[in-house]
Order: structure tokens, then C-alpha cells, then sequence
């Protein structure tokens, strides 16, 4: 039997690939794991986490705004970016000392180099010139924000702009900004500098944002924008950009150039293989770079697996730590396990916010079911003393013959923290009548969920 330095490595120390090292450790493998820049990956420095800090203090302007109707004053509100910055660049670093702390307590070693394949065994670090090998290989380098329009066009200027890697790092907060996009990154980001004072303008090249989700969120959130004030043009896309003195202008599709400070593009997120040379180890890459896996993570070469952004399959952080885990279940404790990819819950952290499991109804008519849909939107208790016109909207999409529960979809104050229980209910098999069962807790706006008695309307799959 060969011998290798180890049971298993890990290329990258993000969420998935922490996790995998951790608990393989903790199975008794002798674990090693590449991380070439920060442990904790996209999530923890460059996404998940310092986006939510943003989207906190990009709200305290609005919620100072609503403590007036309710007696207070705290006089003019003021926001300095450097101290937002500074703060969070100290959360972000006590964060990535504690990932690599727990991996490191499992026995697992770790190497800051850039881990690359030599063959299908062997790793090259690149920074020491080490060669490393291992029995089994696990690929967990996530993705990175593209810069080009589909596949190949490359924006004209395009160097001149953002992503938001760099969005965390500004010197200064823009005083105009222009987001290029129309997924959930660049709506959470319009909404973020929205609220802290920027102006902003949103250029997508589709009819409506958030493709994929149900239509009444994508209809709901367009509304709210255009009612904040975030300029919202659509149908439209960058030519080119250029710099002219101290300010950037964009070219749209549209004939129209719009000035600004920073211009940011949002406009899609490449999987990180490029120069990993797996083809060295066997390894097939899809069409947009994608690691090619089944059904338990394993890749074209049975000995090496692939979890989480890099496989894109579902872009989630929570998803590449199930796949993660299921990984170890499969390579390590003889008890192969499929990850979940159903009922699977999402939120767009925009300003309110947006939240979803299960299907939109869209796609439930495509999926063959006919549908009974229950719609209600509503004014907050919050918003009646605050007197800003914010509207919350619940939806429950529902199998006809079946009348379970099929998709929840949520626009509104804290929806991402009732979403999350709301995907119980449907892993569980909720029907529309356990809903209508359940006592109603008052006043809250997640109430409306089983208080929604009325149909709205019914859909049949031909009328899709």
C-alpha cells in the first residue's frame, strides 16, 4: 500500500474546507491544508460577514429616522467610514485567528502557500517549493468576482472598477456610486451604500433583478428601490468606462453616460480553478471552470473531491459546510452521504430584506404542479409611529392535490430570521393546514404566515 504524508489535503480555508480538515481530524486522518491568503475565505473576509456588518450600520440612519414618530431625537445623524472600517478589519482578524485555532486543535496542519496539482497524488506548495501528497484530495477554493459580461466580454475600462473584494477596503465612502448587476451581491450592496449616504444607480441587462426568485419578490424589491431613491435602470449594460479628471463615467447599452466616484461590478462570480492545474490529476473542469462532481462531491478521479463554490452548485456557505460534512461521512466513516441540495433557505440582505426556501411559484408551475397561492402584504406595526410607507409582503406557494407546502417566500423586516424556521416545517413536510393550525404569536409580522386563510389565486402548469 502506497504511503503519503497524508490521509487527506485540503486546498483552501474556507468555510468548507475548514470544516472537512476539522471533523477528518477529528475521524483520526492526518489532515494538511493549503490556504494561500487568510483562513475563513470568502465568507468570513471577503463576504458573508463583513457584508452583514455593512448592512447593520447602513441601517441605523433609517432607524434613527423611525424613533422620531416614537419620541425621540438624537439630533443630525452622522456616519464616518473610517471607523466602520477600522471596526470591522478587527472583527474580520479576530474571526480568522479562531478558525485557524479550531482547525489546528484537531491535529490538522496547515500551510499559508498556494497548493497546486502535480499529479494525482502529489501538491506543489508553491511558495516553499515543498512537494506534498495524500491519498485523498479534497478541492474547496471556492470562486471570485468576475469582471467579464458571459464568458468572454471583457468591459471596455473594466480595470477601472470595483468588485466587491475591494468594496470592503475604500478609503472613503463614494458620493455616487454605479453597481453593474442584478444578483443578490449587487442589490445587498446598492442597498449598503443607499444607506449610508451614497447615491446609487443600478444598471442590470435583464427586465427584472434576482433571477430565480419568485417574481412577486423580484416586483416587491424593484418598488422598494425606486421608492428609496436608488436609481434603477434596466434593460441596460456597460460599454465602456472611462476616467475623466477625478470621476469615472459609464456608457450604457442606452446611449446615456453616467458620471460617478466608483463604479462596481456585481456581475457574476468564476469558480477558482484557474492555474490549479487539475487536469494534471485527472480532474474535469465544467464549462465555466466548475469542478465536475456527482452526487457525493467525488470528482473524475475517485480519490479527489470537490465541495462548496467551486463545484457551483448552490453558492451558500451553510451548503459548503453540509457538503463538507457529508464528504467525511462518505471518504472517511464508511457511511456514504448525498448532500441536501432541497429546502435549502436563501436571503438577499437588502433593505428590507429578502427571504426564501422551497420553490418560487414559477418554478413550481414548471415543475407540473398546480398551485394555490396565499399573498399578503402589509404595512409594519413598526412603520405606523415611524411613518416611513414600507410594505412587507409573505407568500405561500402550495401544491393543489397535495396541499403541501411547496415554497415561502418573505420581503420584509427580519425575513431571514423566519425564514430559518420556516424551512423546518417544509423539510418536514408541512401542509398548507398545519400552517392554518398553528396558534398565531402577536403581534409580529411572521404571524401573517398562519393567519393567511384566503387563496389569492390558483395557477395551473399550462398557464406558466
Amino acid at each position: 500500500m502506497a504511503q503519503y504524508d497524508y490521509d487527506l489535503f485540503v486546498i483552501g480555508g474556507g468555510s468548507g474546507g475548514v470544516r472537512a480538515a476539522r471533523m477528518a481530524s477529528l475521524a483520526g486522518a492526518r489532515v494538511g491544508l493549503a490556504e494561500e491568503w487568510r483562513m475563513g475565505g470568502t465568507c468570513v473576509i471577503r463576504g458573508c460577514i463583513p457584508k452583514k456588518l455593512f448592512v447593520y450600520a447602513s441601517q441605523f440612519r433609517e432607524n434613527i429616522l423611525d424613533s422620531r414618530g416614537y419620541g425621540w431625537d438624537f439630533g443630525d445623524c452622522k456616519f464616518d467610514w473610517p471607523i466602520l472600517i477600522a471596526n470591522k478589519d478587527r472583527e474580520i482578524a479576530r474571526l480568522e485567528g479562531l478558525y485557524t485555532t479550531n482547525v489546528e486543535k484537531t491535529g490538522a496542519k496547515i500551510h499559508h502557500d498556494r497548493a497546486v496539482f502535480e499529479d494525482e497524488h502529489t501538491l506543489r506548495l508553491l511558495n516553499s517549493g515543498r512537494m506534498v501528497t495524500a491519498e485523498k484530495i479534497l478541492i474547496a477554493t471556492g470562486n471570485r468576482p468576475t469582471r467579464e459580461m458571459g464568458t468572454t466580454h471583457v468591459i471596455p475600462g473594466g480595470d477601472l472598477c470595483i468588485t466587491s473584494d475591494e468594496a470592503f477596503h475604500l478609503q472613503e465612502l463614494p458620493k455616487r456610486i454605479l453597481i453593474a448587476g442584478g444578483g443578490y451581491i449587487a442589490l445587498e450592496f446598492a442597498h449598503i451604500f443607499h444607506g449610508l449616504g451614497s447615491q446609487v444607480s443600478l444598471v442590470y441587462r435583464g427586465e427584472k433583478p434576482l433571477r430565480g426568485f419568485d417574481d412577486c419578490l423580484r416586483e416587491a424589491v424593484c418598488a422598494s428601490m425606486h421608492s428609496r431613491g436608488i436609481e434603477v435602470l434596466l434593460g441596460c449594460e456597460f460599454t465602456r468606462v472611462e476616467k475623466r479628471g477625478d470621476h469615472l463615467h459609464a456608457e450604457t447599452s442606452k446611449g446615456a453616460v453616467i458620471e460617478c466616484d466608483q463604479i462596481m461590478l456585481a456581475i457574476g462570480r468564476q469558480p477558482n480553478t484557474l492555474a490549479l492545474h487539475v487536469e494534471k490529476a485527472g480532474v474535469e473542469l465544467g464549462r465555466r471552470g466548475e469542478v465536475k462532481v456527482d452526487d457525493y462531491s467525488r470528482t473524475t478521479n475517485s480519490h479527489i473531491y470537490a465541495v462548496g463554490d467551486v463545484t457551483d452548485r448552490v453558492q451558500l456557505t451553510p451548503i459548503a459546510i453540509h457538503e463538507a460534512m457529508a464528504f467525511v461521512e462518505t471518504a472517511f466513516k464508511n457511511n456514504p452521504v448525498k448532500p441536501d441540495h432541497i429546502h435549502v433557505p436563501s436571503a438577499v440582505f437588502t433593505t428590507p430584506e429578502i427571504a426564501t426556501v422551497g420553490m418560487s411559484e414559477q418554478k413550481a408551475l414548471l415543475m407540473g404542479h398546480s398551485v394555490d397561492v396565499y399573498k399578503s402584504t402589509f404595512r409594519p406595526l413598526l412603520h405606523t409611529l415611524g411613518g416611513r410607507d414600507v410594505r412587507t409582503l409573505m407568500k405561500l406557494v402550495v401544491d393543489q392535490k397535495s396541499q403541501k407546502v411547496l415554497g415561502c417566500h418573505i420581503f420584509g423586516d427580519h425575513a431571514a430570521e423566519i425564514i430559518q424556521v420556516v424551512a423546518v416545517a417544509l423539510r418536514m413536510g408541512a401542509t398548507k393546514k398545519d400552517f392554518d393550525a398553528t396558534i398565531a404569536l402577536h403581534p409580529t409580522a411572521a404571524e401573517e404566515l398562519v393567519t393567511m386563510r384566503t387563496k389569492s389565486y390558483s395557477r395551473e402548469p399550462e398557464a406558466a
